[in-house]
């Protein structure tokens, strides 16, 4: 990303056109967020994975050989591939891992697949920079293209098995034997299968079937029905609003602190946050291994308010060793909210698990564009600090309201539960009942 907004930049000499490369990029992962459920339901996981890394590889060749008269249509097809290739990818793998490793060692996956990213976000920041200068943006292009064919070759070597669809889902639509409900979105608590599905109606894995008129709602939106589960979505949506104040604030505020070398901070800065995230990632496997229990719901909440508070904090004018530290608290809050998010998702049953992620990244896209929008014009009014605390106090607000939504849906299952215990004649303080039935989340 760093060699091709350079690229354009230099191409057109205007700041505008990379703007536009920007917009086509997040209007075209809007899209291939609304039909990557549909995808997955007629095709594997797996293929989708395949020709998204080998379609990125290709249009990067493309741009390589084009000649200068085809330039433009070069980069605008490079923004749509790219922008739709990294959002099919995305959903693609996170709706497979429970798949590809089991239920129970989602967390461990999603953990490993953000310090991986982490870390090769580090690593391309800190080469991009190099490689550009030394050797020019034809090779930049090569090594993007290279890694997209060596990340399909491991794609084709990824033990996900199954046909059509994204998992062991039965004829009726309902999980496979042993798969949690979709009903455990309440809050990272599993209901029994009475909560679920008797009281709710007859939707697949517990989530209502909701109809208007003779036309069903769509499936995407049906995979939301869950508790708790539009709002954690929504939620995301106005964290990547406020994640695009961050970013376009970085640069900003950097050269303030420095003129001559603005570059030095920005790249500090995210170093520093990788660690934090990466760190974050090993606390949380260690965390899982020891208790055996998942990070549910109330660490997204609790993680995006911490995050925030951080990026806020960061454009305080605070010292540099502070400043790090805050960078570091805001990586680790960051990988907390990743983990948690992507694996309450893939609670769900396999038929909805691609449509909520595809709708989850639309939701993403859109709050991250529309805030690059809206962003870019207030930082030629407002200082940093100002439109940062503005953005991300946004998502602090809406984060909140989330954890009073989550410890309410948990009050009401609990004395849903003694109700339950009270009609079958025992008594909740005796300690009769078999943890077992009610798995925590």
């Amino acid at each position: 990303m760093v060699a091709l907004n350079l690229f354009v930049y230099e191409t057109t000499g205007r700041a505008l056109a990379m703007g536009m490369f920007m917009a086509v990029r997040l209007a075209s992962g809007f899209v291939a967020g609304l039909v990557v459920g549909g995808l997955l339901a007629r095709f594997t996981a797996k293929s989708i994975m395949l020709w998204a890394n080998t379609g990125q590889g290709a249009v990067m060749l493309v741009l390589v050989l084009a000649p200068d008269g085809l330039l433009n249509g070069a980069l605008t097809a490079v923004s749509v591939v790219i922008g739709a290739g990294g959002t099919l990818f995305m959903v693609a793998l996170r709706s497979s891992i429970p798949e590809m490793v089991g239920e129970d060692r989602r967390p461990w996956a999603n953990s490993l697949t953000i310090t991986g990213r982490s870390l090769a976000m580090v690593a391309g920041f800190a080469s991009a920079g190099v490689v550009v200068s030394l050797v020019g943006y034809t090779a930049a292009f090569l090594v993007d293209m290279a890694t997209f064919l060596v990340c399909a070759v491991t794609v084709a070597l990824l033990p996900i098995a199954g046909g059509r669809g994204a998992g062991p889902a039965t004829a009726t639509g309902k999980p496979a034997e042993g798969e949690p409900d979709a009903g455990e979105a309440a809050g990272g608590e599993a209901q029994t299968g009475k909560a679920a599905g008797g009281r709710r109606g007859g939707g697949p894995g517990g989530v209502p079937e909701k109809r208007a008129g003779r036309r069903r709602v769509p499936t995407a939106f049906l995979a939301l029905a869950a508790p708790g589960l539009g709002l954690m979505v929504a939620l995301r949506g106005v964290d990547a609003f406020g994640s695009s104040s961050h970013n376009a604030a970085l640069p900003i505020y950097s050269t303030t602190l420095d003129a001559s070398n603005p570059a030095v901070f920005v790249s500090a800065f995210w170093c520093v946050w990788a660690l934090g995230n990466i760190g974050a990632q090993q606390v949380i496997q260690r965390y899982v291994q020891r208790t055996g229990r998942h990070v549910g719901a109330p660490g997204f909440g609790y993680g995006t308010v911490v995050m925030s508070a951080a990026f806020i904090a960061a454009f305080a004018g605070f010292p540099l060793g502070v400043t790090a530290v805050i960078a570091l608290v805001a990586g680790a809050a960051d990988g907390l909210t990743e983990v948690s998010y992507t694996s309450h998702l893939q609670i769900l049953p396999a038929t909805l698990r691609g449509h909520a992620f595809g709708l989850s990244a639309t939701f993403e896209n859109l709050g991250f564009g529309v805030g690059m929008i809206l962003v870019a014009a207030a930082l030629d009014r407002f200082t940093a600090l100002t439109v940062v605390g503005w953005s991300h106090g946004a998502a602090i607000a809406v984060a909140v309201v989330f954890l009073l939504r989550v410890a309410g849906l948990r009050r009401a299952e609990r004395a849903g539960l003694r109700k339950e215990e009270a009609v079958e004649g025992r008594r909740p303080d005796r300690g009769d009942r078999d943890g077992a039935e009610v798995p925590r989340g």
